[in-house]
């Protein structure tokens, strides 16, 4: 690097990913310009990085909205790379999807659109892998970056066709501008992994709920774990990767079962995990279930699948072994322990 760090825009970084990313990018010297909602957060997010010992005088604030142009190209002035990690994602599905799916697609239109306008060298845009492997019939095969999740199937989640519709818009925008092998997409699974502050997230919730005993019996439910920490040295990686543009990057571990969770987390914390299932519930009770919860319901669709994913791409661009799941479960309970989240 130059005596003037290059400065990356991180869109979302008071997210969970967002924040990792945030903390990747400073360890290495890089300045950081996070992109809030409001700036009325900057202060907590400031604190709660330098907490993990992020050199803040090298981190600075935007305001921006997925949902209005105001502010992004004066927020790539400057800029060499950018992390789009910011996304919508809610704890229950929403009666309308394109509650979910319109800022998801709109907020990448922008974003992807304001960095190539601005002459950005590499954009890196975080997808999942509820974009590549959702909505198929046969589960008995692989899943690659050459698939695609299938939106005209019922059973696809307004979460992961807002997943696939954002990605696939942002491939879209880079072929308007000629600038393929200028965006690299990152494909996570379930991220689990170490919580930044008190904030439980999408991600700590699963966990929590599974130590707090919110999650008596496991529904036959299986999710493809990746540890933050992998995703964003991901992230981070494929800004300046040779090879990492014009590409997807699958980033997980392997397929691992609610009650397979539970028990890792028995084995490792026992003084917390007592309260983790110790069964799983048959399906057709968790169907049962469905009909009077609404978002049980909407996830019945899932029961019964092992969804395999081909993570050699992630592996390849962090070139070591990604962390095991159960680890990253465990680290994911061990924060929500030390933030007084459970007890």
């Amino acid at each position: 690097m130059s005596d003037q760090p290059d400065r990356v825009l991180v869109t979302g970084i008071s997210g969970f990913l967002g924040g990792h990313v945030a903390l990747q990018l400073l360890a290495q010297g890089y300045t950081v310009r996070g992109s809030l909602r409001s700036l009325e957060r900057a202060e907590k997010v400031r604190k709660t990085l330098a907490a993990h010992g992020a050199d803040t005088a090298r981190l600075e604030f935007v305001a921006l909205d997925l949902l209005a142009d105001k502010g992004w190209a004066e927020a790539m002035s400057g800029v060499r790379y950018l992390q789009h990690v910011a996304s919508p994602f809610v704890l229950e599905m929403p009666r309308d999807k394109n509650d979910l799916i319109r800022p998801a697609v709109e907020g990448t239109r922008r974003a992807v659109t304001a960095a190539f306008t601005a002459g950005v060298e590499r954009v890196v845009v975080t997808s999942s892998i509820a974009a590549i492997a959702y909505g198929h019939d046969d589960y008995s095969r692989t899943f690659t970056t050459a698939d695609w999740t299938n939106p005209d199937s019922p059973k696809v989640s307004a979460y992961a066709e807002s997943k696939l519709r954002a990605e696939r818009e942002a491939w879209a925008v880079a072929d308007r501008f000629g600038a393929r092998d200028r965006l690299a997409t990152i494909n996570p699974g379930a991220i689990l992994g170490p919580l930044l502050d008190e904030d439980v997230g999408t991600s700590g919730l699963l966990v929590q709920r599974l130590l707090n005993g919110s999650i008596p019996a496991a529904p036959k439910m299986s999710f493809s774990i990746i540890d933050v920490r992998d995703v964003a040295a991901a992230q981070v990686a494929a800004m300046t990767a040779p090879t990492a543009g014009g590409k997807r990057h699958i980033l997980a571990d392997r397929e691992m079962s609610l009650f397979e969770l539970a028990t890792a987390l028995r084995a490792a914390l026992p003084q917390v995990a007592g309260r983790a299932p110790r069964f799983e519930l048959p399906n057709w009770v968790v169907r049962l279930i469905g009909l009077f919860d609404p978002q049980i319901g909407s996830n019945t669709a899932e029961l019964g699948h092992v969804r395999r994913v081909d993570g050699n791409s992630g592996r390849l661009l962090l070139a070591r072994p990604t962390i095991p799941g159960p680890d990253a479960a465990v680290a994911t309970a061990r924060s929500l322990v030390a933030q007084r989240l459970v007890a």
